[in-house]
Parts: C-alpha cells; structure tokens; sequence
C-alpha cells in the first residue's frame, strides 16, 4: 500500500456501518466502506489493496486508519494513513497526526495533530558490485 504505484479510488461502495451501529473491534475491509456509525478500534485495507473509506458527518472512529483513500466528514481520534488521497470536508476533526500523499482540506475542518507527507517512494534499486579480480603477477 505504502510506495509502488498509485491506485485510483473505488467509485462504488461495498459495506456500509450504519448510523446507530457501535463496532467494538477491527474491521478491515476490501473495494469501498461508507461509516455512518462508530467504531472502536481499527479500520484497515485488506492485503493493502486499494480501497477508499467514506466517514460521514455523524462517523466516528477510535483507532487508527490505514487505507489508500479518505473522504472523512466525520470525526477520527487516531492516526490516519492514507497511501494515496485524503479529503477532510467542513465538518471533519481529526484528532491525530494524518500521514498523506495528497491532501485536500475545506473550509471548517478541524486538524489536531501532524500533517505529514509522504514522499513517493521507490524501490531501492540495487546494483550488484562485480568482485575485484587481483592478476597473479602483481
């Protein structure tokens, strides 16, 4: 999830939590996840595969956030890691450090914490040094 290509966003979504529905635990998910409720733990991308994760105006979510897309217009107390994309709407507020790639912020939204951006980042190409030969007559 973190380097390699970019991924495009899901433009559908797959699961939804509901406005009223509590999770108590992780939940990691594949393709698109709409939260309308609250979870208590941590929300990640299955098999670091591209996924985007939608928080509306009444989502909220106690834990940590690893996906490659937010759109996030709810409230979040932990560290956000989005490989790829984050939007924080009017009424987003975040409360821990959100490490991106590519940030978007409108007007009203609320950031208590580190705004830290991710380089794209290559794989270390390595070279294999051919072993120096020493000739006999030196």
């Amino acid at each position: 999830m973190f380097g390699g290509k970019a991924s495009k966003p899901q433009s559908r979504i797959d699961s939804l939590i509901g406005e009223g529905t509590v999770v108590d635990g992780n939940v990691t998910f594949a393709g698109g996840l709409r939260i309308d409720g609250r979870v208590r733990g941590s929300v990640s991308a299955a098999d670091d595969q591209p996924t985007t994760l939608v928080l509306s105006e009444k989502a909220r979510v106690d834990g940590e956030i690893r996906v490659s897309h937010v759109v996030v217009n709810g409230a979040i107390v932990g560290p956000l890691f989005a490989s790829e994309y984050v939007e924080l709407q009017a009424k987003a507020n975040v409360s821990g450090d959100i490490h991106y790639r590519t940030l978007e912020i409108q007007l009203g939204a609320v950031i208590q914490g580190r705004l830290v951006h991710q380089q794209h980042v290559q794989e270390a190409q390595v070279i294999p040094l051919m072993p120096v030969v020493e000739s006999a007559g030196n």
